[in-house]
């Protein structure tokens, strides 16, 4: 007979790194390096909500770790250590094996140890904390943006809802190949936090957020932290490029479609050349998008400087 204990010993029991104590006590010890404090995230994973029941197991596993993880790069915190707790409809023991397979190839690729969590039987419901390390007064935070700092995004945005798009067949009329299929799906299923930049940057933004729920969604909660105001540019946004899609669809796609986990961020002028410099020694693309501004108002503007009107600015839970 299966165990919740023996799943637990199974497929997600392994040696720690950072910690006196982990899996399989009453709770894990760990020691924080001096001069630090500690920063701490959780999010959910729900199946049908946060990815779609027929995902990857492999897939579940990397995301549910790395969408955590971008929080800790959005402060400029080097993550550590994360607790798992999942509910399962049932024990389907191939399913777990993919799943902490991803989960783990993510933590590796990140030094993420597990240190605890839980199990229980119910909904696909799949919780995590991150836990990590940043030096007393260097995070990064909402609420550190100053009028006339330049807007900063890393990456391409879009491709992740694009992606979902895709799988939701919404896109029937859209001629995509094979390999750009790929791009957008893993950019949805595999996202890469962006750990090295948000580091980088400790002595330089003002201020940090990651995009998971669309840009202007994302940047509207440093804006609305900051007391500030922006403008932006659409012509300067790094959006994903589809010849078949109409304007207005790229636009929604890559201001509001959410799901990219890259980096906004603001900084001062004057770190321009530094932060295309980082950008460089990242091989990572980065883009000043617009302007914060003292004046409490978020305006999208053209090309044409022509103001951009979205119907819809983000995802909400509960809209």
């Amino acid at each position: 007979m299966t165990t919740e204990f023996n799943l637990i010993k199974k497929y997600f029991d392994r040696p720690t790194a950072h910690t006196d104590l982990g899996v399989g006590d009453d709770a894990a010890l760990i020691q924080m390096s001096p001069g630090h404090q500690l920063a701490i995230s959780t999010d959910m994973s729900v199946a049908g909500t946060h990815f779609l029941t027929d995902c990857p197991a492999f897939d579940i596993g990397w995301k549910s770790l790395a969408v955590n993880i971008s929080d800790m790069a959005a402060m400029g915190a080097n993550p550590k250590w994360a607790t798992l707790s999942i509910a399962l409809p049932n024990v389907d023991e191939v399913w777990l094996a993919e799943f902490s397979r991803g989960f783990f190839a993510c933590a590796d690729q990140f030094g993420v140890s597990l240190i605890g969590g839980d199990t229980t039987r119910g909904p696909l419901n799949i919780s995590v904390q991150i836990m990590g390390e940043v030096p007393i007064g260097k995070a990064l935070r909402r609420d550190g943006a100053k009028a006339g700092d330049e807007i900063w995004v890393s990456g391409i945005l879009g491709e992740a809802a694009l992606g979902l798009a895709e799988l939701q067949n919404k896109l029937t009329q859209t001629l995509l190949s094979s390999a750009e299929k790929k791009t957008y799906i893993d950019a949805l299923q595999k996202p890469e936090p962006r750990v090295a930049l948000g580091l980088a940057l400790r002595n330089i933004a003002h201020s940090a957020i990651d995009i998971s729920d669309g840009l202007m969604a994302d940047l509207g909660h440093i804006l609305a932290q900051s007391h500030l105001g922006a403008d932006v540019y659409w012509n300067k946004v790094p959006h994903v490029k589809v010849n078949s899609l109409d304007e207005s669809t790229l636009q929604s796609l890559s201001l509001a479609g959410g799901d990219d986990y890259e980096l906004c961020f603001t900084a001062p002028i004057n770190q321009h050349a530094e932060i295309l410099k980082i950008g460089e020694q990242l091989k990572l693309n980065l883009s000043c998008i617009g302007v914060t501004k003292q004046e409490m108002s978020v305006n999208i503007v053209d090309a044409h400087h022509q103001r951009i009107e979205l119907k819809v600015k983000g995802y909400d839970h509960f809209s």
